[in-house]
């Protein structure tokens, strides 16, 4: 599928099609047009773009894979930009990437994702205002469209703060393994986040520190922005990751304090009890010749001795803080 969107500044009219429109913006040298790919032929889009643009073949192979790590490159003539995108049916930190790739030029932006993108979907709408990106250049409408990348990258990552404040309160008062399951499962998770980020962010710094073709002098502080949330989403990941980190080691410490106080009840009630057991043993033997059987009072002070033991170890045990 192939969908174009055609500004001509002369006459502030923004027009929608498909490949007719890159017919006239080829004739009529003042236009901007954002050409967006998806689901195409590979053979059919990479002669397009190397025949209707120019584009290096092996830029477009780069962006044609299904897997590749996110990069910027230089051109003569255009900057080749690949990110992480999120997948359009991406929920919570159960997530998916996408391969969103942007080919910048003086007058064109080509974008191609490699599955369904919220991203392009919200630029598509906002191309329609009256203060659409795509007015002021194609250089902006792609910062814009990593802008919203970030940002629901951003919205992801935020909503993980409240879940872990619950599970910090639950963790203490009903402690169970679906808790450690679910911690684990962020954890894992926000690895992945930051490995993502890690990319982005080195490549928003280099564009940001370097002269890349097709970007206007006077596009640092829209760099910059989109920069600056990449790299607060990509703290924040850190911190979650942490967080999670810490809460799974604070949980297998409550386990273990709780697993300790079991341990040690049950270890004083053995030792109240055997003694008892010992004194119960020798008694229970049947033995003719043992004394204390034939005194009528003899089951009455052993039940007192027993008594008496129970009483001083208790003392003891209290006395040492063991209960």
């Amino acid at each position: 599928m192939i969908s174009t969107v055609l500004f001509r500044p002369g006459q502030a009219v923004i027009e929608r099609g498909g490949s007719e429109l890159i017919d006239i913006w080829e004739h009529e040298k003042d236009c901007v047009i954002w050409v967006n790919l998806a689901d195409n032929n590979p053979e059919e889009e990479s002669a397009l773009l190397t025949d209707r643009f120019g584009l290096d073949p092996l830029a477009i192979q780069d962006a044609q894979r299904t897997r590749h790590p996110p990069k910027l490159e230089r051109f003569e003539n255009f900057t080749f930009l690949l990110f992480k995108g999120l997948h359009g049916d991406a929920t919570g930190l159960k997530f998916k990437t996408i391969q969103l790739a942007l080919f910048l030029g003086e007058r064109f932006l080509i974008t191609r994702h490699s599955g369904p993108s919220q991203s392009i979907k919200i630029l598509n709408k906002e191309v329609d205002k009256p203060d659409s990106p795509i007015t002021e250049g194609a250089d902006v409408l792609a910062l814009r469209l990593l802008r919203i990348m970030v940002d629901r990258y951003l919205k992801m990552i935020l909503a993980l703060e409240p879940r872990l404040e619950e599970i910090e309160d639950e963790m203490i008062s009903s402690p169970c393994d679906e808790l450690l399951a679910e911690l684990i499962n962020h954890k894992s998770n926000l690895k992945k986040y930051m490995r993502v980020f890690a990319y982005h962010v080195q490549l928003l710094l280099e564009l940001k520190t370097r002269r890349f073709p097709c970007f206007g002098k006077d596009r640092g502080h829209l760099i910059n922005d989109v920069y600056e949330h990449e790299e607060r989403a990509s703290s924040l990941a850190s911190l979650y990751y942490e967080t999670a980190a810490d809460l799974i080691d604070g949980y297998i410490s409550v386990a273990s304090h709780r697993l300790n106080n079991i341990m040690k009840i049950l270890t004083i009630v053995t030792a109240i009890f055997v003694p008892l057991s010992f004194l119960a043993g020798i008694y229970g033997m049947n033995f003719q010749n043992m004394p204390e059987l034939q005194s009528r009072s003899g089951y009455f002070i052993l039940l007192s001795i027993m008594a008496s033991i129970v009483a001083v170890l208790l003392y003891v045990f209290r006395k040492r803080k063991w209960i």
